[in-house]
């Protein structure tokens, strides 16, 4: 068994290069939607990706690079496919994922659509949780240090492959899972540049053991990721729509 990951975009927030760091993840047959920032519908039409064969959408955080594209997605659900899609959202985002980004596009209270739970069939994620979203498909959520005091996730898929979403450096995580956990496959954000601000910077990345660099496939970098293709030790680039096949075969953990 194995999943599978498409990364419709591999930008940070301000990148004009490429699109917004979202990820369409595959198991079992099931396509889950991580994360759909404001190029992600564009990106769906280019990959000829139709909203309704995606079965299930996660949000991790609220910034418009991973939630923009959501009106756009319910719009499209409710009134082109008359469909209403799973929404996976951890409890804590799921009330101001409503209140504070979604309602003043999506309220219509003309038609009486006045909550998330009328576009989408909404399931609450709790944290440090194994949850079996699809049968075969299992995810597991963590907080992450991005933006204090705002809440924000990142996903293991099936005990081996974390996606790290939006994240300053955890060394201590990072480490656990590989030593503790067996993880074998870490997709990664990465800040090209120093200091760190709310994103894990290259410079710290590199500090890691060899061992763990080795697994780590870097995401939401800058415009200029080009200049640093040889200056990423022993991790490597993730490209924006390739298909990359994560295995799920235990590992000798440490």
């Amino acid at each position: 068994m194995s999943i599978s990951i498409q990364m419709l975009g591999t930008g940070y927030a301000f990148s004009k290069k490429y699109y917004n760091n979202n990820a369409l993840v595959q198991c079992n047959g099931y396509k889950l939607l991580v994360d759909c920032g404001f190029t992600t519908p564009r990106a769906l039409y280019e990959l000829n990706i139709k909203p309704f064969q995606i079965d299930g959408l996660f949000i991790t955080h609220l910034h418009a690079d991973h939630i923009g594209g959501l009106e756009e997605f319910a719009f499209q659900m409710m009134y082109i496919y008359n469909k209403k899609p799973i929404l996976f959202v951890p409890s804590e985002l799921r009330t101001p994922l409503w209140e504070n980004s979604l309602k003043g596009g999506l309220e219509n209270q003309a038609d009486q659509i006045t909550k998330l739970e009328d576009y989408f069939q909404v399931v609450e994620i709790q944290l440090n949780t194994r949850t079996e979203i699809f049968p075969g498909f299992e995810l597991e959520t963590f907080s992450t240090k991005h933006i204090p005091g705002k809440a924000s996730y990142a996903i293991l898929f099936k005990d081996y492959f974390f996606y790290s979403a939006d994240t300053c450096f955890d060394r201590k995580l990072l480490e656990h899972l590989y030593y503790k956990r067996g993880c074998q496959t870490i997709f990664h954000d990465c800040q090209l540049y120093q200091p760190e601000t709310v994103h894990a910077t290259l410079h710290d990345l590199l500090t890691l053991p060899k061992e763990i660099q080795k697994i780590i496939y870097l995401m939401h970098y800058g415009d200029n990721m080009e200049n640093f293709i040889d200056k990423t030790g022993y991790m490597t680039f993730v490209k924006q729509h390739e298909i990359y096949n994560i295995p799920l075969e235990a590992k000798p953990i440490y």
